[in-house]
């Protein structure tokens, strides 16, 4: 093991194996056998509307700094995919939203992330929150498609567009032909 200087603690010593009844490579400790189990991140967000219109957010932060993109980011532990998309919603576009239902369920295992998009609709005004350069109201017509920050916000949008008349749909997911995308 490693002293660490600084505090006096001891670090973990890791070595990457194939633990016993597994079939992956992991980190585990050499000291404690340990098995540190690294898994995707779940990603919430939300097509939000108010009216014929979609909230979009134009990203301060990277990746994709400067692209439109839905209010949407990491979950925290201890909060539900719902609680967690409100919140990103508030972070992002300073908007309180009202969770309809389940839009689409997105595997993007390139980037090990798993990504649950709601359809919302908007109970607030909107502002360019930390993480926002600027948020605004697009119709259909007005989206920039071009300046979209991930393929995930455009199958949103279009799955949006698809079942909008909609009460009640299954969830979404990948769409077929992606995989060259999400792989």
């Amino acid at each position: 093991m490693t002293d660490d200087l600084a505090n006096g603690s001891i670090l973990p010593d890791f070595r990457l194996d194939v633990p016993d009844g597994d079939d992956r490579t992991r980190r585990i400790c050499n000291n404690c056998n340990f098995i540190d189990y690294v898994n995707p991140k779940i990603v919430a967000g939300s097509v939000v509307t108010r009216g014929d219109k979609i909230l979009l957010c134009r990203r301060a932060i990277e990746p994709r700094k400067g692209f439109w993109t839905l209010p949407a980011g990491f979950m925290e532990e201890n909060e539900t995919v719902e609680d967690a998309a409100r919140r990103e919603a508030q972070e992002e576009a300073c908007a309180d939203i009202r969770i309809e239902q389940v839009l689409a369920v997105y595997s993007v295992p390139r980037i090990s992330q798993v990504q649950v998009m709601f359809r919302a609709s908007l109970a607030s005004g909107i502002a360019a929150g930390p993480e926002s350069e600027e948020v605004g109201l697009f119709a259909w017509k007005d989206i920039l498609w071009s300046e979209l920050a991930f393929p995930t916000v455009v199958w949103a949008l279009t799955q949006f567009a698809a079942t909008r008349h909609l009460s009640a749909f299954p969830p979404f997911t990948n769409p077929p032909g992606t995989e060259k995308v999400t792989r």
